[in-house]
């Protein structure tokens, strides 16, 4: 049985969809984030940074979102939701899949922070170099990948839409097209459904 750990408030939230995408079966195990239930020596011995997601299937650990869902998709779904290692499309799923974690977040969060960098000496560059890039991967195509959805999409696609939701990337037509799309997978309406089941089992407004 695959485990993650889980609060609703936390970055497992969107976890859960790549789960529902995977179609493999799954229990989410409560961690109190609000009474530091991530940081107790039995949670820091699996995940030493004592965050949320993290994700156990069998004896295996693996944390960090976009790890967690490549790791998924290899094991449960190449070919189907990961394209296969000889496959050319690879090149642009690992792209764009590590593009969110290491330019989207960071990038976002530079310009919200009004951080004092150069462009040059950081990973993600600048803001608008980092919109362009987003546009390149999305303009033509109806997912990452074109018209085949993959893995690629939960996590560039769920980073997309966190930032739009709490208006933390400017909401161009382009993104907010390919957003909808996301929004109207049966899976990712289901995650909805079961973030909101565990909040109300918790009491969390």
């Amino acid at each position: 049985m695959i485990t993650l750990y889980h609060h609703p408030f936390s970055r497992a939230a969107g976890t859960v969809w790549a789960l529902e995408e995977l179609g493999e079966p799954y229990k989410l195990e409560w961690v109190d984030i609000q009474k530091g239930g991530q940081k107790t020596p039995e949670f820091l011995a699996m995940n030493p940074m004592g965050k949320l997601p993290t994700l156990k299937d069998g004896d295996v650990v693996v944390t960090e979102n976009a790890a967690i869902c490549l790791y998924l998709a290899d094991r449960y779904a190449i070919g189907r939701l990961a394209p296969r290692l000889d496959d050319p499309k690879r090149a642009t799923y690992l792209r764009w899949s590590l593009f969110a974690p290491s330019v989207i977040e960071p990038g976002s969060l530079a310009k919200l922070s009004k951080w004092e960098f150069k462009p040059g000496q950081a990973g993600w560059g600048d803001h608008e170099s980092m919109i362009r890039a987003m546009e390149s991967a999305l303009e033509g195509r109806d997912y990452i990948l074109g018209s085949e959805f993959s893995m690629a999409d939960v996590i560039f696609g769920g980073t997309l839409n966190y930032m739009l939701r709490f208006n933390m990337i400017e909401p161009r037509p382009l993104f907010t097209a390919y957003s909808e799309r996301l929004r109207q997978r049966p899976a990712f309406q289901r995650t909805d459904a079961r973030n909101a089941a565990v909040m109300k089992e918790h009491g969390l407004g």
